[in-house]
């Protein structure tokens, strides 16, 4: 790279998120028949009238409107975030037991009742994100609450972390998966990731003792439990006391996970427990780089134990969370190779999975780098969440270091 690059990457990242990204939500994916937003839009926009509503992607969206806003202050972003809250607050909430449905259908009739955690830390997520833009009372309470909910039902003091999933009334339920790609076992990475990502924004804005204390446990269970220090990969599923039920590799799970792991010690700030989480970071970063990424810059969805890949596809999110990871670990170290993966990266969005047609970005890439158009656009697990951080963050990150200069 001949030129820094917070001058090469900055101006397309920021054109990426508001004219791509950004706009194709507040253009297409407004359900103006029942509120809130469309469950699904197919590649070539096709609207499913009768899709649907995840809790994930109504989260979702308000957080990355939220956390554009912060960057951003156009008033037309704060009016999407307040209406996923609005939505979130009518349709998804339990006015019997607390907490969020899993899913409600088309009209936002409650759906899917069981409360599954993985969406109520990404409503704390959410709400918390909402807060910093907003200093909505109202917001931070209810996201308070829900930590307190998951801290009554979801945790399991006999051997830490979190269980997958309850029953509507916040029983145990046999029912664990969170998608039909998941075992259905009663811990996963997955979850404790996005738990992590909640609590860490929540302690931003609300930094409690018992949060504190919550936070830095949740830290040490990733290292202690999750992360698997002879390969430095996440391990994927368990049963109630850790043991391993899946030894597959996720490559865009361990870079993402190698920086919200940084991001939570760091905003955390316990210097021992930081200096620790770098180390495991850096050999996060540095397995996926060896192993994960393909010679034309994409990184790989998943493998077997030994690194034969499950398929040849590429998704659209690992590519986003590849981006902010490399870049992060270029932070961590100086190390250039990290920097030129993070650029590559980029370069691997921009030409194979942005869609430059429809807007947005496709679900993927087969082996041939060919768009996957089978998976619609906008769904349950379609969002604007991995795409739309991955360019805030690199926005954010690249900015800083063009101030320095």
């Amino acid at each position: 790279m001949t030129k820094p690059m917070n001058e090469t990457l900055l101006p397309d990242l920021k054109k990426e998120l508001k004219d791509n990204i950004l706009a194709f939500w507040m253009e297409r994916a407004l359900d103006e028949e029942h509120g809130g937003f469309l469950g699904e839009i197919k590649s070539d926009l096709t609207v499913v009238p009768d899709a649907g509503k995840s809790l994930v992607l109504n989260a979702r969206i308000l957080w990355t409107f939220s956390s554009a806003y912060r960057l951003y202050p156009e008033p037309s972003y704060l009016k999407i975030a307040e209406r996923a809250l609005a939505y979130l607050r009518k349709h998804f909430y339990d006015q019997e037991h607390e907490g969020f449905f899993w899913g409600v259908d088309a009209k936002g009739n409650p759906a899917e009742t069981k409360k599954q955690v993985y969406g109520q830390a990404f409503v704390i997520y959410a709400l918390s994100e909402y807060y910093r833009i907003t200093q909505d009372q109202s917001a931070l309470d209810e996201a308070v609450r829900l930590f307190e909910l998951l801290e009554k039902h979801a945790y399991d003091p006999a051997n830490k972390g979190y269980v997958e999933a309850l029953l509507g009334d916040w029983t145990p339920t046999e029912d664990h998966s969170l998608s039909g790609k998941d075992l259905n076992v009663p811990k996963s990475m997955n979850t404790h990731l996005h738990v992590l990502e909640g609590y860490t924004n929540l302690y931003r804005i609300w930094p409690s003792e018992q949060l504190h204390r919550t936070l830095k446990e949740l830290i040490e269970v990733t290292i202690d439990h999750i992360v698997d220090p002879k390969t430095a990969h996440f391990l994927l599923f368990f049963d109630m006391e850790w043991g391993i039920k899946s030894h597959h590799i996720s490559y865009g799970h361990d870079i993402e996970g190698s920086w919200l792991l940084f991001e939570a010690a760091e905003v955390l700030g316990d210097e021992e427990l930081l200096s620790r989480v770098k180390d495991v970071a850096i050999k996060m970063a540095e397995a996926t780089l060896n192993e994960g990424i393909d010679k034309d810059g994409g990184i790989w969805n998943e493998a077997e134990a030994d690194g034969t890949l499950l398929e040849r596809t590429k998704d659209w999110w690992p590519q986003a969370e590849a981006m902010v990871g490399f870049y992060n670990a270029y932070q961590l170290t100086g190390d250039t190779r990290y920097q030129e993966a993070a650029a590559n990266s980029w370069a691997f969005i921009d030409q194979y999975i942005a869609d430059r047609t429809h807007g947005e970005w496709y679900w993927g890439v087969d082996a041939d780098n060919k768009p996957i158009t089978e998976q619609s656009k906008v769904s349950a697990w379609k969002c604007p969440y991995h795409n739309g951080r991955a360019c805030i963050e690199m926005i954010e990150r690249l900015e800083k270091v063009h101030a320095k200069h």
